[in-house]
Formats: C-alpha cells, structure tokens, sequence
C-alpha cells in the first residue's frame, strides 16, 4: 500500500440471513476451508496499513458465531478487545451501516474528514492493492467504491426472458465493496435517509446529496459470495491457491565493531538499544539485523537489495534508523498485494547476549513491519569463538522470509 495512504476507520456488515447461499447458518459464518467466511474476510485486513479500528456489524442471535470468527484475530498485532467494536445490527443492511457509523460517531478523536470504509463480510478475498487505489483517490474525492468495468455483451430481457436490446458495456461497471467516504459525508446520507426510496447501496445514499463517488477499477477476484455457487468458487480458489504464490528470500549482512569509538553505552539490534560498550561501523545505525531483514524481503519480491534502495554513499541516509528501511521494504512487498507469512532471523555473535532482548526485539519488528509478533522469530548463535565473530570483531546476521504475493503465472 502507499505510504502516503490516509489512516482509516473499517465497518464490515455482517448481520444479514444470508439465506440465498442454501446453508444452514448466514453465509458469514460458513465454514470454507477450516475458516468462517467471516474471519477469512477479517484476515484480509489483518495488516492493512492505517488502518485504525474495526467496527463488526452482527446480529446478537448469532453470537457464538461471530466470537468464534473473532477468537485469536489479531489486527496490526493488537487483540480484538483492542481493535474491533462489535455493534448490533437492523432489520437492512441500511440501518446496520447506520449503527455501525453511529457507533463509529462516538469515537472522541473523530473528524468529520476522517475516511470510512464500508465492507460486505461476505466478500473474503480483497487484496491490499485495491484498498491502497481506494485510499490513494480519497485524497482528492469524499466518496469512492471498487467497482470494474463491465466486458460480457449486456442485454435486457422481457418478462419472459427473451433478449431484448443491448445495453452498451462502454461505461457500465459493476460496484464492490469497500466503499468509501468522509465520515461527515455518510454519516449525513444516512441522517437523511429516505424510506420510500430504494438504494442498493452507500454509494446511493451519497450520490443522493450530491457528493460524486468516484470509481476505483479492482480485482474480480473481489467477488460477493451470495449464492450456493460462489461459494463453491471460493472454496476452489482457496483449496487451489490460484490467487496466492509463496515466495522465499534470503538476506546475510555483517559490520565490524568501531574500535574508535568512545564512551558508547549502547548497540542498535532489531530496531531496540540493547547495553554494550562497543559500536557496530555503518553509514546508518548499522542495525545489522534489520537489514539483512530487509534484504529477504527484497530477495523474496525481486527488488534487487538494501543498498539498491538506501546507497551507502548518500548522505541523506547518513545516521538514519533503519526502521526506516524496514518498513520501505514492507511498502514494497505491499504494494504488490502481497503479505509477509513470517520471518526468521539469526544473530550471529559472542557479545552481546541476545536472549534477555529477544521478545522486546520482536515485538520492535513486529511493530515496525506492521505484522502480529506470531510472524516473526529472532533467535542468537555462537561461532563457537571461530571467525571474525568468535573474534568479537563484529556482528553477523541472516534472515529467511516467506511472502504471499497474487499468482503471476500465465
């Protein structure tokens, strides 16, 4: 996603019956590949950037569905009593993203200009791409939705469903979800919402006040399972995998100890100063983890290395935390839709002793990634005072990633 990219607000509308899917439970909650639709839809959002909390529209009859979907999830690596509210719904979808916005209203830090993303619970398989397009428009629009064109010829049909004149596909485009707004701006829509009107969705409702909505093209991937079908195609693409590829980088990186440096108190690892009396020579803060890190990432998403993105010699890098370089590598990774899995990264050295800082090291890079900690290992080794590091003359490190990135296979 881009970096540049507005914080936001997520509602998802997950209190309707669902009941043309045929299943005994809303579709919401149907089980496809060992996960509730719900929390596959949850999970899509799991690490999105700025986003800043989650709003669960449900029906409080389906409660012991709804807390298993949420059991565990984690959004930014923050629990749900800390990242997702869960409101009550109404009898239409229409009242239920009313609730969710009032719910929403009640945020103390809120603005009127602050972005709102409305979701269907019921479609599990956005990609980080398309919310990014959809933020990236919001800074120059007030309401936005996913939406793509229209290619199959398009006809209408009599009563009896005989073709009758074609309808041109030329501007015809088909809405999705998330759709998004100003929070003054829906809020205000569905304030003055007409009952005797029909809307189909929010996008509706905001036109109806005048605000333009401008479309976002995106992934027909993003499909809404509604019926008995799609939920057989979204079980097929996640049993085959034909959305996600896995991807491995590797990443090695070493820097000597300063021995010309005085007076030091402290060593910079895994974006944490752990107490040593000696200094690690770089041109930045010689995080020697951080960036071997780093250069998985670009390994395993095929963006050259660290020193292709951050060269040595500018002097603007002069000094720089490379949490910085880190989290450039992460927009990478996200800008291809992609997700990191997990990560694996090895500290190579007598001193200093690793194991008292391991947790606060990867909480440190859990944070700076943007992932839950449950991705990320940082473990210590000897050489068994053998090499330039059994030598104390330095700190080595190795990193092994793992991404999921859109299956690129023609």
């Amino acid at each position: 996603m881009n970096n540049m990219a507005r914080d936001f607000f997520l509602i998802i509308v997950a209190a309707g019956k669902g009941t043309r899917t045929g299943t005994k439970v809303p579709k919401q909650y149907v089980m496809l590949n060992n996960k509730m639709l719900l929390r596959h839809t949850l999970d899509a959002f799991a690490d999105v950037e700025g986003l800043r909390h989650i709003y669960l529209v449900v029906n409080p009859k389906d409660e012991d569905n709804y807390l298993k979907a949420l059991d565990g999830y984690l959004l930014n690596g923050l629990d749900t009593n800390e990242s997702v509210t869960i409101c009550a719904g109404g009898k239409t979808r229409q009242q239920s993203v009313h609730r969710g916005l009032k719910a929403l209203g009640s945020s103390k830090t809120l603005k009127g200009d602050d972005i709102v993303l409305i979701h269907d619970a019921a479609r599990p398989f956005i990609v980080h791409q398309d919310i990014g397009a959809l933020l990236d428009i919001m800074k120059v629009h007030k309401g936005a939705s996913l939406a793509y064109n229209i290619t199959d010829t398009c006809r209408s049909v009599n009563k009896l469903n005989i073709a009758q004149e074609e309808v041109s596909r030329k501007n015809l485009w088909a809405l999705q979800t998330p759709q998004a707004f100003h929070y003054g701006v829906i809020i205000k829509a569905h304030d003055n919402y007409d009952p005797k009107k029909y809307y189909t969705d929010d996008t509706a409702l905001a036109s109806e006040i005048g605000c333009d909505v401008a479309l976002v093209p995106a992934s027909k991937y993003n499909f809404k399972i509604t019926t008995q079908e799609d939920l057989h195609m979204a079980e097929r693409i996640l049993s085959t995998g034909v959305q996600t590829t896995i991807r491995i980088g590797t990443g090695y990186d070493v820097h000597a100890f300063d021995d010309d440096a005085y007076g030091i108190k402290s060593i910079r690892l895994c974006g944490i100063d752990i107490d040593y009396d000696r200094k690690l020579k770089g041109h930045s803060d010689a995080d020697v983890a951080i960036h071997a890190l780093c250069d998985a990432i670009y390994g395993a998403i095929a963006q050259g290395d660290i020193g292709t993105h951050f060269p040595p010699d500018n002097p603007d890098y002069k000094d720089m935390d490379s949490a910085v370089f880190l989290e450039h590598a992460m927009s990478l990774l996200r800008s291809q839709n992609g997700k990191l899995v997990n990560a694996d990264v090895t500290i190579i050295c007598e001193r200093p002793k690793i194991s008292l800082s391991r947790e606060k090291m990867v909480e440190r890079v859990a944070q700076i990634m943007n992932v839950p900690t449950s991705r990320i290992n940082i473990k210590a080794t000897t050489t068994e005072q053998l090499g330039f590091a059994g030598r104390k003359e330095g700190i080595a490190a190795h990193a092994v990633v793992s991404v999921s990135l859109p299956n690129d296979d023609e």
